[in-house]
């Protein structure tokens, strides 16, 4: 790895979370993900099974995770204890997790299997898409990706995460992903639900480095409540989207009172 970040984390959960749960939690769908121009960036990609199931769908996933220095197994390993973590936290503070009724917590979990299993098998097969690094420092190209995707890490360890690191780890990832692309980061709050206190002012230094930045709210499929997630792009590239938009509408409004004359 390229600086002192510790493998493993025992302070972290290292999960192993399905395609399926990206696309909940990220606001994606499998058909929007084939359909991207270029690769997509996880990180923290820790056990996840986002890589393998993607290839199906003929998108390329490169994952980043200092975990990965350890070999394959060994992620594994630690994704297993993460596991029963999870769930020993979901039973004991339910009201954090959506109802049991509506997603019993086993077959969650069991979904959580499947992909670490996949982890495995792909990560050993593929090891050229599990890059070990951590945020803020990424080792790739600017504008090497179409979208980016953060989760369960910077907001959800404040911690570890204060509001300088917060923001060194959020502009990185904006330069590595292409000008027309995006960031997308969730949750907005700690392991204890609650939301982080200073994100106006994390939000306007973002804007100071020319990063736009809103929050978009996307509805819970559980039970129907919303998540908010944190999405980033180059600022330039959203002017000069707009001012496209306005001039091909400038120029529709020419063209139709021209043909009226």
């Amino acid at each position: 790895m390229a600086d002192d970040t510790p493998a493993v984390d025992p302070g972290l959960l290292l999960t192993s979370r399905p395609l399926d749960e990206y696309c909940g939690l990220f606001g994606l769908t499998r058909a929007r993900l084939a359909a991207l121009p270029g690769p997509v960036l996880d990180c923290p990609g820790g056990a996840a099974g986002l890589p393998a199931e993607a290839r199906a769908l003929g998108c390329h996933v490169i994952a980043a995770d200092p975990a990965y220095a350890l070999p394959p197994p060994e992620v594994a390993a630690h994704a297993l204890a993460a596991r029963a973590a999870m769930a020993a936290a979901m039973a004991a503070r339910p009201e954090l997790y959506p109802p049991a009724r509506l997603r019993p917590y086993d077959r969650y979990l069991r979904s959580w299997d499947r992909a670490r299993r996949l982890y495995t098998a792909h990560s050993a097969a593929h090891p050229e898409q599990y890059v070990a690094a951590a945020l803020p420092r990424l080792p790739f190209a600017d504008g090497t990706f179409a979208l980016t995707l953060s989760g369960y890490l910077l907001f959800a360890y404040p911690e570890r995460f204060g509001p300088r690191r917060q923001l060194d780890a959020l502009v990185k990832p904006v330069r590595v992903t292409a000008p027309d692309g995006e960031v997308r980061v969730h949750p907005l709050h700690d392991g204890r639900g609650r939301a982080c206190g200073h994100l106006d002012s994390l939000r306007y230094a973002l804007g100071e480095r020319r990063i736009a930045s809103e929050i978009r709210r996307l509805p819970r499929a559980e039970d129907g409540r919303t998540r908010r997630v944190l999405v980033l792009s180059a600022a330039d590239h959203r002017r000069r989207a707009a001012d496209h938009r306005r001039r091909a509408t400038g120029n529709s409004h020419w063209a139709e009172a021209s043909t009226s004359r």
